[in-house]
């Protein structure tokens, strides 16, 4: 039986235990019976439940306030405040806001070779057609809580648009993947300029980082177009299998396994040596035209190739910190952050990278590299390694 301390919930009561085993219970004869009587009985435990939760909270952070003492006034005001305000950038040579607004454009989205999409739209009839239930397992995966995009609209509208006629949704995005297309009007985005923890100074950009929001109803969009293209990419091997995260069933835990398998395996009788890799600005370098010449190479169907092309091409973003303009920009991003296909294509881009090590391994996750080699001496394995880092790179 587990003990959990007294400090991971203070204000838990014996109250508490009862109404959860009455909560419980009633939520299995529920499920058990599966009647309009029980259910209702179920729902009224639940509230009554987590109502006495509120106010147990509630009752108890008055209680810890009458009784603070001076040392545990801190912990209060740390409770009450949270974290502390973000830092206004103050960029050297940008004096006016629109300055810095293009400052911290041109630093997050350097300028890149523009790319062309296909001068006519042309329907793909293999396509397989979108179904309501396909939207709906999206919409599903899409938490209430996420911010929404420029248009300020969040998923909950959508999942109730699309319970009340689940004909709305397919008939705006059906035409969108016949025709392997994504318009500009979803492509704009908002960037919020959000300050790195714990940096000795925010006079340059790179004190800063932009969380990316996209419009709602695109990322329903990207995590269809998602899960069509990780089927079609494990089924032609474009996928390498030691590459890990941002992939159903391959987590931290499964980087982290192969790695120490791998090291107890060659380490006898031999020394390993491990050198670790990241790839800077991994999603924001992506080339377009390159990342296109992959997939179709890869013999992705061309609906998909085109839609990739296109999703990359020609976006917009209007960067949001205080005073800011809010003017949008173009930008020439390689795959937004935030997006939920944007993993799978950076995935996708870096696949080819990946060889194979005599006496070694090459794992991955996502933009994080590890080379491990075994010889007889630190020296022989120190030489291997700048050997293949000078090839990966």
């Amino acid at each position: 039986m587990s003990r959990p301390s007294h400090h991971s919930k203070p204000w838990w009561t014996p109250h508490l235990s009862i109404l959860r085993r009455e909560y419980h219970k009633a939520a299995r004869l529920a499920r058990k019976h599966d009647s309009p009587h029980m259910r209702e009985v179920a729902g009224s435990s639940k509230a009554g439940y987590f109502k006495a939760i509120k106010a147990a909270k509630s009752k108890h952070w008055s209680s810890f306030l009458l009784t603070a003492t001076p040392q545990s006034l801190w912990t209060a005001k740390r409770f009450a405040y949270g974290r502390a305000q973000p830092r206004f950038p103050s960029l050297p040579g940008a004096e006016t806001l629109q300055q810095m607004n293009s400052v911290l454009l041109e630093h997050f989205f350097p300028p890149k070779e523009p790319f062309y999409p296909p001068p006519r739209l042309r329907p793909n009839r293999s396509a397989p057609p979108l179904t309501t239930d396909v939207i709906a397992v999206a919409l599903s995966k899409c938490s209430p809580t996420s911010a929404p995009g420029p248009d300020g609209i969040p998923y909950s509208t959508w999942k109730q648009v699309n319970k009340i006629n689940p004909s709305i949704l397919l008939h705006i995005l059906s035409p969108l993947v016949l025709l392997g297309y994504h318009p500009a009007s979803l492509k704009s985005s908002n960037g919020v300029v959000l300050d790195k923890p714990g940096k000795p100074s925010y006079e340059s950009p790179s004190s800063f980082r932009i969380i990316v929001l996209i419009r709602t109803i695109s990322k329903v969009l990207e995590r269809i177009i998602a899960a069509r293209l990780l089927a079609a990419a494990r089924l032609r091997g474009l996928l390498h299998p030691n590459q890990c995260g941002s992939l159903p069933g391959l987590s931290t835990y499964d980087a982290c396994l192969t790695l120490t398998n791998n090291v107890r395996t060659l380490q006898r009788p031999r020394k390993v040596s491990s050198l670790f890799l990241d790839i800077k600005a991994g999603f924001d370098n992506i080339d377009n035209n390159t990342l296109a010449h992959i997939l179709r190479e890869g013999g992705i169907p061309l609906y998909l190739v085109s839609w990739v092309s296109s999703f990359l091409g020609e976006r917009s973003c209007t960067l949001i910190f205080q005073g800011a303009p809010e003017t949008p920009a173009p930008v020439n991003v390689g795959a937004p952050q935030g997006s939920p296909i944007s993993p799978l294509l950076f995935l996708l881009y870096v696949a080819p990278l990946h060889f194979g090590i005599p006496r070694g391994l090459m794992t991955s996750y996502v933009d994080d590299f590890a080379l491990t080699v075994a010889s007889l001496s630190y020296r022989g394995n120190i030489r291997r390694l700048q050997e293949l880092f000078d090839k990966l790179e």
